[in-house]
């Protein structure tokens, strides 16, 4: 993965993509995670002095991100051209790319798994003054992952039994489907580890983003209540 151009192939054709994009209801699906002020984050990232181009395949973005589209036999290309960060952002620029690396995979997921049901997200993140590693922290060796698109059943840590298939990996990131994160098919869990940065996080840290579907309450806190519980432990300073 270019880490300047992230960038996803969506089975889906570049009409549904554009509307992901440009609908606001449909870009809280997958952009992100859920929190107070997201329908305001959504509005000043992709409505707020941006530049649609009139084939509907480019959205520059007010900092210069530029989204295009690409369309192609097996659906369309979706690769985000990272702007150069200034100033006080510029201390952000890794933060961000593995950002937008982790939404552009909500979106292809969205597209392809759930493009009509509403999501519900758990996140919770923090840092490690131990230097720990988040695999290790997990349980989960890597390097007998199977490749994307192929079956995966893994024990972690935290008891939890997660079955699915591995929906992408990087060096830092690993997106899993979960098939306890929905009602019918199955949710989106991604982790992500971050270096440590001067400036900004002192000691290395850990994202978890699970998107579930159709969850009943008690399954959805069940399910936070075992994130928190796991960052609380080994990456405690939130």
């Amino acid at each position: 993965m270019d880490t300047t151009q992230p960038s996803v192939l969506v089975n889906a054709d570049a009409e549904q993509v554009w509307l992901m994009l440009r609908e606001p209801a449909r870009t809280a699906q997958w952009h992100g995670w859920e929190m107070e002020g997201l329908a305001d984050e959504i509005r000043q990232i992709y409505h707020d002095d941006v530049k649609e181009s009139p084939d509907h395949l480019r959205l520059e973005l007010s900092m210069g991100d530029v989204f295009t589209l690409v369309p192609r036999p097996d659906g369309t290309l979706v690769t985000m051209k990272r702007g150069t960060a200034t100033g006080e952002w510029a201390k952000y620029e890794s933060d961000i790319t593995e950002g937008w690396s982790i939404f552009l995979q909500q979106l292809r997921f969205a597209l392809e798994r759930h493009p009509h049901t509403p999501r519900r997200t758990i996140y919770v993140d923090g840092t490690s003054a131990a230097h720990t590693n988040l695999w290790d922290a997990l349980g989960i060796d890597t390097g007998w992952l199977p490749d994307p698109g192929e079956p995966y059943e893994v024990t972690l840590t935290t008891g939890a039994t997660l079955t699915g298939k591995v929906w992408y990996r990087t060096d830092t990131q690993l997106g899993l489907t979960v098939s306890d994160y929905a009602e019918h098919g199955d949710g989106l869990l991604i982790l992500a580890q971050q270096a440590a940065v001067d400036g900004l996080r002192d000691h290395p840290g850990a994202q978890v983003i699970a998107s579930t579907y159709g969850l009943g309450a008690s399954a959805l806190e069940a399910i936070g209540a075992q994130w928190d519980t796991f960052m609380e432990t080994h990456f405690p300073d939130a």
